[in-house]
């Protein structure tokens, strides 16, 4: 079974995260793009995340909005994404984006990609694999 946020959000994006998402979307000049999270195989632990810009939906796509930003999840990686928490550090070379899944039981050391408990997915070589 997959975590659920106590306030029934399917992912919390934090304020900081939120102001630079816009300012990344702002930067891009191309009206109508909106956020789109999703999860794909891959990575040293199995399931990679992947984070972008759209201009296009699925029918079967996820859609919310949070902070004033249009987010959407595709069908297919929402169930790795519930109770998801994205936040933006700006810290120099060490800073950027970071993401905390309850539903993963491992990650890689660079946070990037993450195995859940009943699904192996297909984990790319890697050496800097952390168990949570």
């Amino acid at each position: 079974m997959y975590s659920v946020r106590e306030d029934n959000t399917m992912i919390k994006i934090s304020e900081s995260a939120s102001d630079k998402i816009k300012e990344l979307l702002e930067n891009e000049g191309t009206p109508g793009l909106f956020l789109r999270l999703g999860v794909k195989e891959g990575g040293c632990s199995g399931f990679s995340y992947g984070m972008g810009f759209d201009d296009k939906e699925a029918e079967d796509d996820k859609t919310f909005e949070m902070n004033g930003l249009k987010v959407v999840v595709d069908a297919d990686s929402a169930k790795y994404l519930y109770g998801v928490e994205i936040d933006y550090k700006d810290a120099g070379m060490g800073g950027g984006f970071t993401i905390d899944n309850p539903n993963a039981v491992a990650s890689c050391g660079c946070g990037s990609s993450f195995k859940v408990k009943d699904e192996e997915g297909a984990p790319e070589k890697c050496d800097d694999k952390v168990e949570a």
